[in-house]
């Protein structure tokens, strides 16, 4: 294997994903699932899961790793995470002393967005907004080609504004894990709408669940669907009016329902402060692989 090697981590909220690429081909691909509350055993699978592609392989490889928050460049330290036992946390330098290398971290919707950005659902276009929807709610965003990721390290982190634009019955919304109320990703995560949904029925229902007996008639699932949508047009509709990106990106296991792509559009013009939106909503070409390649791609010069 003569191309440059490259391993890309993705740690989410309930798996750990690793990909090991020569040049830009796919050589390998591994999952585990993500030991939740427990930080020294998530360093371990992410270690472990490395240790795995390159014995399989048989090779070494730079390493990149994409994180469900931020490391802070004062402390050292991870903030801003929804995997909240990783918070405070020194990560890069355990993962770098537990392989005996330098790795590289950034937030997942960063390795999100590039991924898209350079050949995937929105190649070629000039600004990009790559949100992740699924146990949270995050994004990053892309213009010309480079990510942003500003001076507090906290670009498209549009999850924790609160949802524009609220009702009555909204406010003041679900406790976030951050320590305020009525967040989007409270009100657009996964476990989000499965609240929506037992709080309607009493019944607790995973979102694939819901849109199934949507699909087969039932009136519950269809109700918080189309409130999930149209909270999801206030949510975006922000996002166009500060940053006005050609395309946006879902990812994230809420970008599997495939009415949001005809639906959220349709919503989203009465909020947007123009009398036309050009803006695209799509599906990641990549689909969850997006992550953990643009996280391969972290030691890439020309990324």
């Amino acid at each position: 294997m003569t191309d440059r090697v490259r391993i890309g981590i993705d740690l989410g909220g309930t798996k750990i994903e690793g990909i090991l690429l020569a040049g830009s081909d796919e050589i390998l691909r591994l999952r585990v699932p993500t030991p939740r509350d427990d930080y020294e055993a998530t360093v371990e699978a992410v270690a472990s899961l490395t240790e795995s592609l390159e014995q399989r392989a048989g090779v070494r490889g730079s390493v990149g790793v994409g994180i469900p928050g931020a490391m802070s460049s004062t402390t050292g330290l991870v903030k801003n995470a929804n995997s909240v036992w990783l918070i405070g946390k020194p990560l890069l330098q355990d993962l770098q002393r537990r392989l005996t290398r330098e790795i590289r971290i950034t937030n997942d919707a960063n390795c999100f967005a590039v991924s898209e950005a350079a050949d995937g659902a929105a190649a070629g276009a000039g600004v990009v907004f790559g949100a992740i929807v699924g146990t949270g709610v995050g994004a990053g965003i892309v213009v010309r080609g480079e990510v942003l990721t500003g001076p507090n390290a906290i670009a498209g982190e549009w999850g924790h504004n609160p949802l524009p634009w609220p009702r009555d019955e909204e406010r003041p919304g679900p406790l976030c894990y951050c320590g305020r109320d009525g967040c989007i990703e409270t009100f657009l995560s996964g476990p989000g709408l499965t609240r929506d949904f037992e709080q309607r029925t009493g019944r607790r229902e995973a979102a694939p669940e819901i849109v199934r007996l949507a699909v087969r008639g039932d009136m519950h699932a269809e109700a918080v669907l189309a409130q999930y949508e149209e909270r999801m047009a206030r949510g975006l509709a922000s996002i166009i009016n500060v940053l006005d990106p050609d395309v946006i990106v879902l990812g994230g296991g809420m970008s599997n329902i495939d009415r949001l792509y005809a639906n959220v559009p349709r919503l989203w013009a009465p909020f947007v402060f123009s009398d036309a939106v050009f803006t695209r909503l799509v599906r990641a070409q990549h689909g969850d692989s997006s992550g953990v390649r643009g996280a391969a791609w972290l030691w890439d010069s020309e990324r």
